[in-house]
């Protein structure tokens, strides 16, 4: 299972991480950045089943796809918000990380408006 080399590449890199920082701290923040690297590319494949599933529903549905673009958008959005506030924090910057955190919401309430309008247009077009 792909998760038990996701869950060994997270604990090799922490114990790496507290080694180096006890050693190098100059060269903690390449080692964890690194380690989340490595992970990011062991979940490439599952991300990309979940946008073929994406696509059979919006094709099932024949819904708009600039929709579907949206929903890829502030998803993206969400999980490099999530990165980059985390590589904060591990910096002991997590007054920045809470900045990025905040901008990544309205980034993401910005980008779900047109889904929001769609909806609301479905439902007026259902009602009599």
């Amino acid at each position: 299972m792909e998760i038990f080399k996701i869950i060994g590449v997270g604990l090799l890199t922490c114990i790496i991480a507290i080694i180096i920082r006890q050693i190098r701290p100059e060269f903690y923040i390449v080692v964890i950045l690194t380690g989340t690297i490595v992970v990011l590319f062991l979940i490439i494949d599952q991300l990309k089943s979940v946008f073929d599933y994406f696509l059979i529903i919006f094709n099932k549905t024949n819904l708009d796809y600039s929709l579907l673009s949206n929903m890829l958008k502030i998803i993206g959005v969400g999980m490099l918000t999530e990165f980059a506030s985390s590589v904060c924090v591990d910096t002991n910057n997590a007054s920045i990380g809470d900045k990025i955190v905040f901008a990544g919401k309205i980034v993401m309430l910005s980008l779900s408006m047109p889904i929001v309008i769609s909806l609301f247009n479905m439902i007026i077009e259902i009602l009599p």
